[in-house]
């Protein structure tokens, strides 16, 4: 748990006296979405001196949206082993209606355009198939039985969840959007991130606000969901927490940086080693399971890649990886080797077939699996020093100084540079071999966090309902038009779908899309008082 004075600022959205101002928005003055006559309501409150909280609702059910079947086309790929997708070339999507349209059902082929970013996007992704348009969900599903029975698999989803340039300037909504900001000139409380009692549990936002007894929070960066791609609740990226450097970079993705000096986005690098008796080891990374990189972006030698590849786990038999006590009761067993050191760094004990156990009081671990168990082991002597070294690196590959004062959580995209929307998709691992992944995570529309700083410094914080009729959520970029309608300099977008949480007062404000209520995340942003 980590908590810290910065100084941020207030966004002035309407003018609010110690109480709630509900307006219609001026038409010079609303998010940018849907077309511009559509009604808007900001509803905006004192939170506490020097933050305001504002709830936006935009626009109306959409007369043109509806359930729909889209169907899973099945790969031209001669790997039988290769999964359907929901986007293809033209030949397979035609394929596939054909063999819906042999069992007597009416499918639609698609194209499907798609918004330009900075880095990605333009043109078309590819094809799509859908049946049917419903006013319920109830007469979709029924039709989905019936393309499960002609040999097909499919979903049942909302036309407004789509993100095609016509959709995206024509849709009528609705959007329900939370945002909180906090002003340095009156703010003198504190904003910082916290993990809670350790790397290796998740809590809800709601909890972790508990914890810190703040007064509002939001969900903040990626991390480990599913035990086969490492321990859940790990950081699936950099994370600083009072100045401690407890997870590496995925090299080169953008990060939430609150420092002394502010609010900023900035990408990093990370590089680490271990010293022991005559021999300098390089690090592979900290408190991780070893061998498993969540989103990619670590060492050379890691499979499929050392680029960043989001929501994928690559992979490395030989690592090395550095623990503390913040990553939880006991380090990841298996086979390999580890070395205990205590508070001083001098080595207590050597696990020298199996790793795993507790993490002495103050002190360290350091693992190796495969052929770095060797190296490791001659390094290591009882009662001799072993130096742990780690580096964040900057953009330039400099040193970065990180003092009590310095909190960083991963994310990604970036979504605003220098005031211009700058939405960097294919740099953060976001495109990839198949165009279904873009389509569903970057294209269409889902729960958002964002989070930036606008052009007087003031640190805004957005939060944007999805997967539901009532609020259809932001492709990534209508996230980065409406960070920059927020007048944000730096922006960038932090975990989303059903990790998407705002809480206020040990409130939930928003609603979060997960079938079983709030999502437990690896950590979150607190403001306190």
């Amino acid at each position: 748990m980590t908590l810290r004075r910065l100084g941020l600022s207030a966004l002035c959205i309407s003018l609010t006296l110690g109480g709630t101002t509900a307006v219609a928005t001026p038409p010079t003055q609303h998010l940018p979405l849907g077309p511009d006559n559509l009604t808007e309501t900001r509803d905006s409150r004192t939170q506490q001196p020097g933050v305001t909280l504002t709830t936006i609702v935009r626009g109306q059910t959409d007369a043109k949206a509806g359930w729909t079947v889209e169907i899973a086309i099945p790969s031209s790929s001669p790997d039988p082993d290769a999964p359907a997708a929901a986007i293809s070339d033209q030949a397979g999507a035609n394929k596939a209606a054909d063999k819906l349209r042999a069992a007597g059902l009416e499918p639609r082929v698609e194209d499907v355009p798609t918004p330009r970013l900075a880095d990605a996007g333009g043109g078309n992704l590819g094809y799509r198939v859908r049946l049917g348009l419903f006013a319920n969900k109830v007469d979709a599903d029924a039709l989905r039985t019936k393309v499960i029975a002609a040999g097909l698999s499919g979903s049942s989803i909302y036309t407004g969840w789509d993100g095609e340039p016509d959709d995206i300037a024509g849709s009528t909504g609705p959007w329900h959007v939370q945002v909180l900001t906090i002003d340095p000139k009156k703010f003198r409380g504190t904003l910082d991130a916290t993990y809670g009692s350790d790397i290796e549990q998740r809590e809800t936002t709601t909890t972790l606000a508990t914890l810190t007894g703040a007064t509002a929070a939001v969900n903040a960066g990626f991390f480990v969901l599913d035990p086969k791609s490492g321990a859940p609740g790990d950081a699936a990226g950099v994370g600083v927490y009072d100045g401690r450097l407890v997870s590496e970079a995925t090299n080169g993705r953008p990060a939430l940086v609150l420092g002394p000096r502010g609010t900023s986005v900035d990408r990093f690098t990370w590089r680490g080693s271990v010293r022991g008796v005559g021999a300098s080891l390089p690090l592979d990374g900290l408190n991780r399971v070893p061998g498993l990189i969540r989103n990619c972006g670590g060492t050379a030698d890691d499979l499929p890649t050392a680029k960043p590849m989001h929501d994928t786990t690559c992979t490395d038999a030989d690592e090395l990886i550095a623990f503390d006590e913040s990553y939880g009761v006991s380090t990841p067993s298996g086979p390999g080797a580890e070395v205990l050191l205590d508070r001083r760094g001098i080595v207590t004990a050597i696990r020298t077939t199996t790793r795993g156990g507790a993490i002495p009081e103050g002190g360290r671990t350091v693992q190796a699996i495969g052929n770095l168990v060797g190296p490791l082991l001659a390094a290591a002597k009882v009662g001799r020093p072993l130096s742990i070294r780690s580096t964040l690196l900057d953009d330039r590959g400099r040193p970065v100084s990180l003092s009590r004062r310095t909190t960083i959580v991963n994310g990604g995209p970036e979504l605003v540079r220098n005031g211009r929307v700058f939405a960097t998709a294919a740099a953060d691992g976001m495109v990839q071999d198949t165009p279904s992944f873009y389509y569903g995570w970057v294209h269409k529309r889902n729960p958002r966090t964002i989070a930036g700083v606008d052009d007087h410094g003031r640190t805004v914080l957005i939060t944007a309902d999805g997967r539901n009729v009532n609020s259809l959520g932001l492709s990534i970029s209508e996230a980065a038009a409406v960070a920059k309608s927020f007048h944000l300099t730096e922006a960038i977008n932090l975990d989303g779908g059903g990790s998407t949480t705002m809480v206020a007062n040990g409130k939930v404000l928003n609603t979060p899309s997960d079938a079983t209520g709030e999502r437990p995340v690896g950590d979150a942003l607190v403001i306190t008082k």
